[in-house]
C-alpha cells in the first residue's frame, strides 16, 4: 500500500513534468525550504515557493527546457520521502545524464523541506556553470 506522503511527493514530480505551476504551488508548503548541493550558480539553499519555482524556472531556462526527469521509485512514512529518479539534458554542447535522490519532509500533504543529491556532483556542477 503507497503511504499518501509519497502520492504528495509523486504529484510534485508530474506536476514538473507537466509545467503545472499551480499544482506545485499546492503541493510545496509556503514556507518550503529546498537545499541544492553544489557549486553551481542553481547551488544553495531555496526558500518559500516564489523562490523554488524560480529555480525550476532557472533549470528550464539553463537548459533550453531539455531537462527532463525519469522518476524510478518513491518510498515515503509519516515524516520522510525518498525519490530516486535520472535526469537529461543539453545545454551549449554538453550533456548530462545522471542519477539523483531527494529526501523530503511531508507535513499536512505538503513538501516542508527537501535535500537534493546527484550521483556525480563534478558532473552536474561543471554542466549547470
Amino acid at each position: 500500500m503507497t503511504h499518501p506522503n509519497e502520492q504528495v511527493v509523486r504529484d510534485g514530480f508530474a506536476a514538473f513534468a507537466a509545467g503545472d505551476m499551480d499544482t506545485l504551488r499546492r503541493v510545496l508548503a509556503a514556507d518550503s525550504v529546498w537545499h541544492v548541493p553544489g557549486r553551481s550558480p542553481l547551488s544553495g539553499s531555496h526558500k518559500g515557493v516564489d523562490e523554488i519555482l524560480g529555480y525550476l524556472g532557472r533549470v528550464n531556462e539553463l537548459s533550453g527546457g531539455t531537462f527532463t526527469i525519469d522518476l524510478h521509485d518513491v518510498v515515503g512514512n509519516d515524516q520522510h520521502v525518498f525519490a530516486a529518479y535520472g535526469v537529461t539534458a543539453r545545454r551549449g554542447g554538453k550533456a548530462l545524464d545522471d542519477h539523483a535522490l531527494v529526501v523530503c519532509h511531508v507535513r499536512d500533504g505538503q513538501v516542508t523541506e527537501a535535500w537534493w543529491t546527484v550521483g556525480d556532483q563534478y558532473i552536474s556542477d561543471d554542466f549547470w556553470s
